[in-house]
């Protein structure tokens, strides 16, 4: 049964993806069509409106595609395991015997409120938390944490890592240690030692507290730890990604498009350099393509290898209608179930917490993200049960911590919808 459901996604994700091919072509006759009769000077309404409801359409098959792609890539909780004999001495193994009894105690815990076997996590200052509740067995972390991962764009591209303590410090050279060469027998002058800067990415509380009915709660079939995870994902993903994003780093992360910024190659260190888009809220009427390859050129070489571009859909739609000086569109769709769109060769991540083209908007990043942005997770997931604040509802107050920010400054690169 699992073969023939993995079999029906891969057969939809490749009809999402003619889909999408279809759309694309038939955007771009009608776009081209446009163009010609803005050549003419001989402007149609319902041309038109002819490509904007083709590039809707466009959009709305890319959206199924990834919607697809991203369930696809959630993690799947197996059902009911058959006897095998050949299986037992595993099953018998003390460490795996005390992560299924410590499930087991968990989904106790969620079905009818008993506490035993579990972890318990109070509220207080010494504990640094601001809620107390049990801490999620080992198993329904990671689910949780797999499922978040297919679910945010930012975890996709950025670097994650988990620790242990509240606050992560990252030393950083800002200034590389200086070398040289010499003979084999000449004297080795010191050099100046390396200039270090530490960066802090502390972890805030993130929580949703999704709701359940007792009978849910008693159906033996329901499996209570993939309800949760799917129920927390939507909330953690949105909450997350906009901070990410547009985080102001009080009491959530901040976001790459919160830091100051300034004129490439004019910024100090902890400045994101930009480069203008040539016009007020617009591109650059003339050659807008030249802009992106102005940002394209902006990071150092060794940042463009895995670099992407970050943008929300609505500046997709934009860029979307431009041609290169040969006549070729610049935006090429995902050819294969799993790839994304790609503008210039470089692959398109939309974020739709990225702010819409307006004046002085940052409305698109480019970089490799996973060399410049870190997210780092706070181990443990804690869970209150409360079935008295909204009966004959039950409450599950989920907290996890989590903290990002910009490790590398010179990663990524922004434009500005600006003149200059």
């Amino acid at each position: 049964m699992k073969e023939t459901k993995q079999g029906l996604a891969s057969a939809e994700a490749r009809a999402a993806m003619h889909e999408l091919m279809g759309a694309f072509e038939a955007f771009k006759a009608a776009n081209d069509e446009r163009l010609e009769a803005i050549e003419r000077k001989a402007g149609d309404g319902l041309l038109e409106e002819k490509v904007a409801r083709i590039d809707q359409a466009v959009g709305a098959a890319q959206d199924r595609l990834e919607r697809l792609s991203a369930e696809a890539r959630r993690p799947q909780i197996a059902g009911a395991v058959e006897a095998d004999p050949s299986t037992a001495s595993r099953s018998s193994s003390p460490l795996l015997r005390s992560g299924e009894e410590t499930k087991s105690a968990f989904a106790g815990y969620l079905r009818q409120g008993s506490t035993g076997g579990l972890i318990e996590v109070k509220a207080g200052l010494s504990t640094g938390v601001n809620s107390g509740g049990y801490v999620v067995p080992e198993q329904v972390e990671r689910l949780i944490e797999r499922r978040l991962m297919a679910a945010s764009p930012m975890r996709e591209i950025a670097t994650v890592r988990t620790v242990a303590g509240g606050v992560f410090k990252k030393p950083v050279s800002t200034v590389g240690v200086e070398s040289g060469w010499v003979a084999a027998t000449a004297a080795r002058p010191e050099t100046d030692p390396a200039t270090l800067q530490l960066l802090e990415f502390p972890s805030a509380d993130l929580y949703a507290s999704p709701a359940a009915t007792q009978t849910l709660l008693d159906d033996a079939m329901v499996d209570l730890d993939e309800w949760l995870a799917a129920e927390v994902e939507d909330a953690f993903a949105a909450q997350e990604t906009d901070a990410f994003v547009n985080g102001d780093g009080t009491n959530k992360p901040m976001g790459f498009l919160s830091y100051p910024i300034a004129a490439d190659a004019t910024q100090d260190w902890g400045e994101i350099g930009y480069v203008a888009s040539g016009a007020s809220g617009a591109f650059e009427a003339t050659d807008p393509v030249d802009r992106l390859i102005d940002l394209i050129y902006a990071p150092q070489s060794q940042y463009r290898a895995n670099a992407r571009f970050v943008m929300n859909r609505r500046t997709a739609g934009i860029i979307r209608k431009f041609k290169d000086a040969d006549g070729n569109y610049v935006w090429s769709p995902a050819t294969q179930p799993g790839a994304t769109s790609s503008l210039l060769g470089y692959p398109v991540t939309e974020i739709e917490q990225m702010p819409d083209v307006t004046a002085d908007s940052l409305s698109i990043a480019f970089g490799d993200f996973r060399r410049g942005y870190l997210i780092v997770d706070r181990a443990g997931v804690r869970v209150l049960r409360d079935p008295y604040t909204a009966k004959p509802y039950v409450l599950f107050y989920t907290t996890k911590r989590v903290g990002g920010g910009v490790q590398n400054f010179d990663a990524i690169k922004v434009m500005k919808f600006a003149a200059s």
